[in-house]
């Protein structure tokens, strides 16, 4: 599998691992399955893995970190997030949390951008995780929070790079606003984008990638379906998009796009993992896995050979934005 390398040197393979599944997102997953798809992923060539404290109120990073633990530390790469802390809930034993995840409420997230804040999480991630370092540390989704990531947040994170404790840092966000401003304000190395830089919408062409592009900084896209709506040849009629029901109009482009893909033999899927990484500034596309079985169709969802054709008759007939 190709990699793509960041300024500060680290190399993410262009598919990368997203691991909110493995903190039972929706519903519960079995230890043996996260291991299973772990391995799988190993097996396929992929090399970056993206989870974070928010995921499963940490059963995600715990997972990763024991799936991962005895494999050679310097063939991978291991992003996770900071500006939430896990403290106690006091909840009522049974308990469940509402955070989307099927797990326990016997912790709870509670936001904290503060310089010790940042610096408590990066520490507890590495004791969940069993891990000697964090590669990639996310400043994770502060859009309410704008001043203080500035202020203090981004600050923390640039000196703990600057220690040695974190090899890159950066935030991940699911608009393109705010990451554009650190971008612009701050020494980042990486965006993690949600949903934005997507084959359904390529908004932050007008602010993100071409600044990111400009300062060297790398781009990793998330949400490549956009909720599930592009995970299957031929959107369902009542598919999701960012995480609600899709609108009309974004389930007709949907389906407008899919007939481009049908007309040149091509899957939904294939062409949602390709987008992004046309893009010089995209270092990695990160996708969430479940299950082995995901993995491999994930795998050859990347592998699949898409003509410059079937990009040019995208662009022509107004679908895309292809930089």
């Amino acid at each position: 599998m190709l990699s793509r390398t960041l300024r500060s040197g680290a190399a993410l393979t262009e598919l990368g691992f997203g691991a909110a599944q493995l903190g039972n997102l929706y519903r519960p997953t079995g230890d043996d399955e996260a291991r299973a798809a772990v391995d799988a992923a190993w097996a396929a060539g992929i090399r970056y893995f993206d989870t974070a404290p928010h995921y499963g109120l940490g059963l995600s990073e715990r997972r990763l970190g024991e799936a991962l633990r005895d494999r050679p530390r310097d063939e991978f790469v291991l992003s996770t997030k900071v500006g939430r802390l896990l403290v106690p809930s006091g909840s009522p034993e049974g308990t469940m949390d509402d955070g989307g995840f099927a797990v326990p409420a016997t912790l709870r997230r509670e936001w904290d951008l503060s310089r010790d804040g940042i610096r408590r999480s990066v520490d507890e991630s590495l004791e969940r995780l069993g891990l000697d370092r964090i590669d990639i540390a996310y400043l994770h989704d502060p859009d309410d929070h704008g001043s203080q990531a500035h202020a203090e947040a981004i600050p923390a994170l640039i000196e703990l790079r600057d220690e040695g404790v974190v090899g890159a840092i950066g935030a991940g966000m699911n608009q393109s606003a705010m990451p554009t401003e650190f971008v612009r304000r701050h020494d980042v190395d990486l965006i993690m984008l949600a949903g934005r830089y997507t084959l359904l919408e390529q908004g932050a062409l007008d602010d993100l990638l071409p600044l990111a592009l400009e300062r060297g900084v790398g781009i990793v896209a998330a949400a490549v379906y956009n909720s599930g709506l592009l995970s299957k040849p031929r959107p369902a009629a009542d598919a999701t998009y960012d995480y609600g029901p899709a609108p009309a109009d974004v389930l007709a482009r949907a389906n407008a796009i899919a007939d481009v893909c049908e007309e040149f033999g091509l899957s939904l899927p294939d062409a949602a993992v390709a987008f992004p990484l046309r893009h010089p500034a995209v270092v990695s596309v990160v996708v969430g896995m479940r299950t082995a079985d995901q993995v491999a169709s994930t795998a050859d969802r990347y592998r699949a050979e898409i003509p410059e054709e079937f990009w040019r008759a995208l662009s022509r007939r107004g679908l895309v934005r292809d930089a």
